[in-house]
């Protein structure tokens, strides 16, 4: 009888760790970003002052983009018996197979509008779904002169490689400042005094320590009794609270794949800047008074419109109902953000740095009306936001999500947030850029306009600084706000009226 010793095979070390580096499980977000209900795209169009070299592009982005695991690998899916787990893997990446160069006939395009060709090109691109057998992201590159771009090249990636700050910094790390190639771009430093050292200080004093305390109790206070407030809110917009039924306002019942129009325009951030200091404000609180301004403006020519249409007197000077409940679902990234140099690390050294979709959401009332003084829209976004930045509901958004994929599902989820931003009216997002002209693979860069597509809103307004200007982008339901350059017009004739404003109190003054 011949005994059958069982031999113990081993699996080195270094095998393992490589198969674990190969393959990783999605993130609940990126997860919830697959989901039908909710299958998010960003697309960034960027201008460039020279004719676009592929090669050149191709080549750089051999060196950069592909070393980052998220642009390097494919997202499979494994139905088990009960359940479907979803994972990245790393594969072998063919960079041309990703970079597009379209065949523009410019001798046809000579006889309508560069940029309306572009925004044609671009809105097309929100019905193409993108190829899952490769990693989700491609590079457009067109040799379209635009009003505003020699030429212009359209990144489009999917939602589910990571939030916006943390794409946006990965995109910068690819980019050099054209005054000196070999330095990254800088990002302007914001300033933001520490609420908690300053308490420190003033504690620190023994005839202030009561006082301190007291201080500390009562912050907590509010902050506890804001976020059980803002909590309560975004449950009743999830089940029942809905926004009054504007001419913004789309129904996503109707159309679920629906062809979205990307347009954009540029403006002075040394006019934000001046409102900014005068105001004693931030750019944000800026762009949100902004934002409520032009909103304004455009809900009262719409409703005027439909006056006029219907025959009714056109006397009343405020054709606007009188209350309208118009809410913005703001985008707020939790985790700190990744550094540009930490990127650009990982791709030349191979290091590692944080990584993923870690956002929550806040639920942003906009005071829509007729003000006499334009400031008063600046005033009323600044106290709205100040009292929702002394709230817990972004970080609870998050986790509220987390623990609901855990415990319900990614299409339970998926049903819940896309619910519950159907009863918000529109999206808001704000990104800082470099304070210097960057280049792209040694392409100076004249401007930046990203946006984000596929979640359940008609109207998605997106701000990128760049240099010394603002680019706002926004994202619509052409079936919903088919003149979508008038809004951009009353947000531009907005930013000058509080400009003028602005000047008129400090003349004053």
């Amino acid at each position: 009888m011949i005994e059958h010793q069982a031999m113990e095979i081993k699996i080195p070390e270094t095998t393992v760790r490589k198969e674990e580096e190969d393959e990783q499980p999605l993130s609940p977000a990126a997860r919830v970003f697959h989901a039908p209900e909710f299958n998010c795209y960003v697309i960034s169009v960027i201008g460039v002052k020279k004719k676009i070299e592929p090669d050149v592009i191709i080549e750089g982005l051999k060196q950069t983009l592909i070393r980052h695991p998220r642009f390097s690998s494919k997202m499979v899916s494994r139905r088990n018996k009960n359940s479907q787990t979803q994972t990245w893997v790393r594969t072998n990446v063919v960079v041309s197979d990703h970079v597009i160069v379209p065949n523009i006939q410019t001798q046809n395009i000579e006889n309508i509008n560069a940029d309306k060709f572009l925004e044609s090109y671009v809105s097309d691109l929100t019905l193409i779904p993108l190829d899952t057998s490769k990693p989700l992201w491609e590079l457009h590159l067109l040799d379209l002169k635009t009003s505003d771009a020699e030429n212009v090249a359209v990144l489009k990636f999917h939602h589910s490689l990571g939030d916006g700050m943390s794409l946006m910094a990965l995109v910068l790390a690819c980019m050099r400042k054209t005054s000196n190639p070999d330095e990254l771009p800088t990002l302007p430093n914001q300033n933001r005094s520490s609420p908690r050292s300053s308490r420190l200080k003033a504690g620190s004093r023994g005839d202030f320590r009561f006082l301190w305390l007291i201080m500390a109790l009562w912050s907590a206070i509010k902050l506890l009794l804001n976020t059980i407030c803002d909590a309560l809110e975004f449950i009743a917009t999830a089940m029942f609270l809905k926004d009054t039924e504007t001419p913004i306002k789309g129904d996503f019942r109707l159309s679920k794949h629906r062809r979205m129009s990307l347009v954009h325009r540029t403006v002075s951030l040394d006019d934000i800047k001046l409102i900014k200091n005068t105001m004693k404000m931030t750019v944000n609180d800026v762009m949100l008074g902004v934002t409520q301004a032009a909103l304004s403006q455009y809900l009262e020519r719409r409703y005027g419109e439909k006056k006029k249409k219907l025959g009714e007197d056109q006397r009343n000077s405020n054709d606007m109902p009188k209350r309208v409940r118009l809410r913005s679902a703001i985008l707020v990234n939790l985790r700190p953000t990744t550094g540009i140099q930490d990127l650009s690390d990982m791709m030349t050294k191979g290091s590692k740095c944080r990584w993923g979709n870690w956002i929550g959401y806040i639920v942003f009332p906009f005071s829509i009306g007729f003000r006499k003084d334009p400031l008063e829209h600046l005033r009323s976004a600044k106290r709205i936001i100040d009292r929702k930045k002394n709230s817990l509901e972004a970080a609870l958004t998050f986790i509220v999500g987390k623990f609901m994929i855990k415990s319900f599902g990614v299409k339970v989820t998926a049903n819940v947030i896309n619910r519950a931003l159907s009863n918000t009216t529109m999206s808001f997002s704000n990104l800082i850029g470099p304070i210097e002209e960057i280049s792209f693979f040694g392409h100076p860069i004249t401007y930046m306009a990203p946006s984000v597509y596929g979640h359940p809103h008609a109207l998605t307004m997106h701000f990128q600084s760049y240099m010394n200007k603002m680019t706002i982008s926004l994202t619509v339901d052409p079936t919903v706000i088919s003149d979508t350059h008038r809004l951009l017009d009353d947000w531009e004739e907005s930013l000058k009226n509080i400009k003028a404003a602005v000047q008129e109190r400090r003349s004053i003054h």
